[in-house]
């Protein structure tokens, strides 16, 4: 008989091909893995094409995790793209007493009227934010200052190190330091 496997947290995460959607999910797995965690981070999409919807996914535990699947009952959903609600079911298999935290220009209760649910919802406009600080409209690290904000799975500093050694060597130091504002936005005007 398999050992039963203690899950601490599991997360959906959705948006569209190029978005930033794989890099936020393994950010946060890169953080998660320096705090003596155990994490599984993976992205699920065929032969997609940039903007097509995808999926990723990132198990959080205390003690190793042995499961090799998608996510079906997820606590989290991250949705990084708005246009999305309404389209995806993204509120599916979600556990009782999960969340939902989107890049959507509206209100938690608009979000759970779109969305048909009755689940914790928290909104941020992370496509404004991204638009502002970075200036292109990838709201990957906006969402996961949302996601650290609800559920601080690690602390908010290691985020940011991670962020920075993330980008290290691809993005410049100014294009850093505009995904580190968009991170701290989004944490501090989610709703």
């Amino acid at each position: 008989m398999p050992q039963l496997v203690y899950m601490d947290m599991e997360i959906c995460w959705h948006g569209r091909g190029g978005q930033g959607v794989v890099t936020a999910s393994e950010i946060l797995a890169e953080t998660v893995v320096a705090e003596d965690k155990y994490v599984k981070a993976f992205p699920e999409f065929g032969p997609e094409r940039m903007g097509a919807p995808i999926k990723a996914f990132t198990r959080i535990s205390e003690k190793p995790i042995r499961l090799h699947t998608q996510v079906y009952e997820p606590d989290v959903v991250v949705v990084l793209d708005g246009t999305l609600i309404g389209k995806v079911d993204v509120a599916k298999g979600l556990k009782k007493g999960g969340i939902i935290l989107a890049n959507y220009d509206g209100t938690p209760e608009q979000l759970q009227k779109a969305i048909g649910t009755d689940a914790e919802c928290h909104t941020v406009n992370a496509l404004k934010i991204s638009m502002e600080e970075i200036g292109r409209p990838v709201a990957n690290t906006a969402m996961l200052g949302t996601l650290i904000k609800f559920k601080p799975i690690v602390p908010y500093e290691s985020i940011e190190e991670h962020i920075k050694l993330k980008f290290k060597g691809k993005l410049n130091e100014k294009a850093i330091n505009a995904n580190l504002s968009a991170l701290k936005r989004a944490y501090n005007e989610v709703i």
